[in-house]
């Protein structure tokens, strides 16, 4: 037998000798899962009595299936504590290079909706989320207000489309408080913060104050403490509980299981999102993540079975559904949604390739006829355009007028427009900030290659006066590795010449990036010396590559 298996079954019976000595004792078993800091888990650990708690650790370093791991061992929880830096919807992570571990949100709803792990879960009188906005009550798939024109369009009125919208984005809305909700089902206390936390020390240190003064008789009782919530007032710490199956978002719960329940096939999945998409206007932009991952996972070969073959037929015939869909897609405020939806369709059967392409074509045309374009926007047009199949779509001149600025100019350089990509390159060193970030924007999907094109563009940033858009526009020419040797003379006059402490800042983090045999010599170690301005106090980047250059 490999070792890989001993292991496991010693695991196994690690965590089931653990549950029976604890229900032979009447100890709670307190998880945790430690992404990040353990700071909080030992403040628990140090202040709940051995003879009345027992820590079980479900991470295992290097392991990334430990969650279906302790799941296969039977650990059951009482108290879990999960520690880790969330990013409002979708994970919990580490800021620590060398940690490989995470805890993926959509993993914790299999897990709940799957019933594939009744002990980890089942069994829990309480949670606590060490992470920021884990219990942050605001929408993140909420409906725009093209559901309420599609409503109107449709025969309602405007004040019962208007009714509608809010009540789609009221119980589908998925903050990040609805989804642990979810995932901890009929949990009655789940601790979790609504906005900023505090970092793991601080954390941990306001846990040990709170056990200094009440001790731990409060923990894993099911009833939320307010001496806890009193002591963490500073850090916007609340409590909530887990949905139950008379809860107002019970529905939701049962929608959202459709796509996360591993116990359903991907064509009974895929029937789902067919009944989804028949529904009232609305409901599949909410799901639009779940129903574009399900829809892109499907393209697979590998899971093209012939019951999914034949849910996608029964799909791509649906006219009626397909032209409401496309209809929706056509008007939603956003581009970015605009495009995630032709995208779906099309994974969908409901357009061919090229077809594909014309919907994308008059995406970007409203969006060029657009008053204002931001940098979302150009960021949309150069990934869609990654591959240069809309090449050409904007390459005629744009006459003087609203579609003539330097971030109209983005979207058409995007879209293979050498004009507009001339007009975006100006606005590189233009006096407005705003343009200089509208070339940044571009300039990260279009790098400049041409060696004299840089060489061009380096000087007039040099001859730009001193000012926050140089400053960018140095952070966009710093994005290029720089090794010629042109360029680097260049800024290292600049260097000397400037006014701005802030410029030379900018210049020295471009040469912390440039290629070190080009730059390094004593002569450039006393120009950084001699010339550098007074800055605020600390440190800075000057003192950081003045150390690099003197290295061995």
């Amino acid at each position: 037998m490999d070792w890989p298996t001993l292991r496991r079954i010693a695991l196994f019976a690690v965590a089931l000798t653990i549950s029976m000595a604890c229900a032979a004792t009447g100890k709670q078993t307190v998880c945790t899962i430690t992404v990040n800091s353990a700071d909080e888990k030992e403040a628990f650990r140090r202040q709940l009595p051995e003879s009345k708690y027992r820590f079980v650790e479900l991470v295992e370093a290097g392991r990334p299936d430990w969650l279906a791991s302790a799941c296969r061992a039977g650990v059951a929880c009482d108290v879990l504590v999960i520690s880790g830096h969330y990013d409002g919807g979708n994970e919990f992570f580490s800021d620590r290079l060398e940690t490989q571990e995470f805890l993926p949100v959509d993993e914790m709803e299999r897990v709940s909706c799957s019933d594939s792990c009744p002990g980890l879960f089942s069994r829990l009188k309480e949670v606590h989320l060490f992470g920021c906005n884990t219990l942050n009550p605001e929408a993140q798939s909420a409906a725009s207000e093209e559901v309420v024109r599609s409503l109107v369009r449709e025969g309602r009125s405007l004040k019962q489309a208007q009714q509608h919208w809010k009540s789609l984005n009221a119980v589908h809305g998925e903050s990040s408080r609805d989804r642990m909700r979810l995932v901890f089902k009929d949990v009655p206390v789940i601790y979790g913060f609504s906005s900023v936390a505090p970092l793991g020390p601080i954390a941990a240190s306001t846990l040990s104050a709170y056990f200094r003064k009440n001790g731990p008789r409060e923990i894993g009782l099911g009833r939320p403490s307010s001496r806890l919530l009193a002591q963490f007032a500073p850090f916007a710490l609340t409590v909530t509980q887990g949905m139950t199956d008379q809860d107002p978002h019970a529905a939701m719960r049962r929608d959202v299981c459709q796509f996360a329940d591993d116990r359903l096939s991907d064509a009974n999945k895929l029937d789902f999102v067919h009944e989804l998409l028949q529904r009232r206007t609305g409901e599949a932009r909410i799901y639009l993540d779940r129903i574009q991952r399900l829809a892109t996972a499907l393209q697979s070969p590998a899971r093209r079975t012939p019951e999914v073959m034949q849910e996608f037929a029964q799909i791509s015939g649906d006219a009626a559904t397909r032209a409401r869909f496309l209809e929706f897609a056509r008007d939603a405020d956003r581009p970015a949604v605009r495009a995630r939806m032709v995208k779906v369709a099309r994974h969908l059967g409901w357009l061919t390739i090229d077809e594909q392409w014309q919907e994308l074509a008059l995406m970007l045309g409203d969006l060029q006829a657009r008053r204002e374009v931001g940098i979302g926007d150009i960021d949309l047009a150069c990934t869609l355009n990654q591959a240069h199949e809309l090449d050409g779509v904007f390459s005629r001149r744009v006459p003087p007028g609203p579609g003539d600025d330097v971030a109209h100019a983005a979207v058409r350089a995007c879209l293979g427009s050498s004009e507009a990509r001339t007009r975006t390159l100006d606005g590189l060193t233009s006096t407005h900030e705003a343009d200089v970030q509208i070339a940044q924007a571009y300039l990260r999907h279009r790098p400049i290659t041409d060696v004299a094109e840089l060489r061009q563009v380096a000087a007039r940033i040099a001859a730009m006066s001193p000012s926050e858009a140089q400053v960018r526009a140095l952070e966009a020419l710093g994005r290029h590795y720089l090794s010629d040797r042109n360029i680097l003379e260049m800024l290292v006059r600049l260097f000397s010449h400037t006014t701005s402490w802030s410029v030379q800042a900018a210049i020295a983090g471009i040469l912390m990036r440039a290629d070190q045999r080009s730059i390094a010599s004593p002569e450039l170690v006393r120009t950084l010396r001699e010339n550098r301005l007074p800055a605020p106090p600390g440190e800075h980047m000057t003192d950081a590559l003045i150390r690099r250059l003197q290295a061995p």
